[in-house]
């Protein structure tokens, strides 16, 4: 189970580390404002995704990552997110939320451990000794219906993993593909 008080990342355990150009951008704009938010774009091999490091450092909040949308739209909705977790809306597994993308409710659940090295490699290395907590946030289609319900698009499954089955259990797709 994850140490619910103490902070192993970067900034608050002093530690003979290489800093990356990513640990250089990253440090400062969680200093500064209390979380940054990682982009990966959409390529050739598959969606983009984007989520949080800091979070769990400034508030104790779990991190979290959405997927499938543009990075920009996405780190919008985080920082949205992110700046409703500060306010002391708090962020828990199996809830749907109205304050993330206006006129559509998202889907918050936790994500299983198997994942985080393919996704969030910046982010186990900030805090430096996993686990730590991530939630994903899943967005429906124009109907309402998020991935794996009855009748939602199928492309939404395409774009958007799902992170809470384990990733040996997970539907090959371009998600399982990643190293």
């Amino acid at each position: 189970m994850f140490d619910q008080l103490t902070c192993h990342c970067l900034l608050c355990v002093e530690q003979d580390v290489e800093l990356d150009e990513i640990d250089r951008s990253t440090m400062p704009h969680v200093r500064e404002h209390g979380w940054a938010v990682i982009m990966v774009p959409e390529d050739e091999d598959g969606p983009g995704w984007a989520f949080t490091v800091g979070l769990w450092h400034t508030l104790r909040s779990p991190e979290v990552a959405m997927f499938g949308l543009g990075v920009e739209v996405m780190r919008s909705c985080l920082n949205t997110l992110a700046d409703a977790i500060a306010a002391g809306h708090r962020l828990v597994a199996d809830q749907k939320r109205d304050d993330v993308i206006r006129g559509y409710p998202v889907l918050t659940r936790n994500v299983d451990e198997s994942w985080y090295r393919s996704l969030f490699g910046t982010a186990l290395h900030f805090y430096r000794r996993p686990p730590l907590p991530f939630v994903e946030v899943l967005w429906p289609d124009a109907a309402g219906r998020f991935p794996g319900e009855a009748d939602a698009r199928p492309e939404l499954s395409d774009r958007q993993p799902s992170l809470w089955i384990p990733k040996d259990d997970h539907a090959p797709g371009v998600w399982t593909k990643l190293p």
